[in-house]
């Protein structure tokens, strides 16, 4: 693949992408999406994200390692939930978001989080946190979630639990390839891990879990051992140019969307990457 700077796609994507082409299928719509990258400071290794490996069963990157995230609710714009930090309208600047849909994707990155990890970024008062969520409670509560019995909001309230957007930092924003069938609008974000609390391995998408120093993910992706995405992949690089969890949470970042394309390249079909994705790609 020398000179291209980008992924070969598979015969099932490139039918895909000439339909499209030739006008006789739409791409799909792009879901509202979060994904969180839990962050803690090791004594030893330092900075460190933790990730969790995909099930092969999944339909969508088996076996790839991610950080916890997934889809907007609509009902995780409640304008009810209790709330602490930087309101809805500053997280829609920060992410070229309305007000109605930076809300819930703030409230989705930490419902998410909660909801994979245990990791919960609300606290009885807007000045505290939860300090640990292990418990049968909890996981009830985790289920009820998961299975939309109970609304984030409804959690919250019947909780007491007030929502620390201040916990979060925005940091990237990916949108899937037209040319894929499911395909998601998703907003990056960081936070530290609160003291007191674990993440756990509670996700029934997952197989395994690991804090990982970020230089090292990278490394293992370059050999071979590990299947990270794009996105995943540049932001574990962007992260390991960082000491502490505190360098992180103090940056300064420039959100840029970024939106692989396809190309037809000498007659072959890639998805075209961004750059500074590219770059750190294993093969390019």
């Amino acid at each position: 693949m020398s000179g291209v700077k980008g992924l070969k796609l598979s015969p099932d994507l490139r039918a895909r992408f000439e339909e499209m082409r030739a006008g006789r299928l739409e791409p799909a719509r792009p879901r509202d999406a979060a994904t969180v990258v839990v962050l803690r400071d090791h004594p030893r290794h330092g900075l460190q994200a933790f990730m969790l490996r995909r099930v092969a069963s999944m339909a969508f990157a088996p076996g790839a390692y991610v950080f916890p995230g997934g889809s907007v609710d609509p009902r995780d714009g409640d304008a009810g939930i209790a709330w602490a930090g930087p309101e809805a309208a500053e997280w829609g600047k920060a992410f070229g978001a309305d007000e109605t849909v930076a809300r819930g994707l703030v409230c989705a990155a930490v419902r998410e989080t909660f909801e994979e990890t245990l990791v919960l970024l609300a606290g009885p008062t807007p000045d505290s946190v939860v300090d640990d969520t292990r418990g049968e409670d909890w996981e009830a509560d985790r289920r009820a979630l998961l299975d939309r019995s109970q609304s984030f909001a409804q959690f919250l309230e019947r909780r007491g639990l007030v929502l620390r957007s201040d916990l979060l930092r925005p940091w990237g924003h990916w949108i899937t390839p037209e040319v894929e069938p499911k395909r998601y609008d998703t907003r990056f974000f960081v936070a530290a891990i609160p003291e007191g609390q674990r993440a756990r391995d509670v996700s029934t998408e997952a197989d395994s879990v690991v804090w990982v120093r970020p230089a090292e993910a990278v490394e293992r992706a370059r050999g071979g051992e590990w299947f990270l995405l794009p996105p995943t992949l540049a932001t574990l690089h962007d992260l390991a140019g960082y000491d502490s969890v505190a360098d992180v949470l103090a940056a300064e970042r420039e959100i840029i969307v970024h939106a692989p394309y396809t190309e037809i390249v000498d007659g072959e079909a890639y998805l075209m990457l961004p750059e500074d994705a590219a770059r750190h790609y294993p093969g390019m």
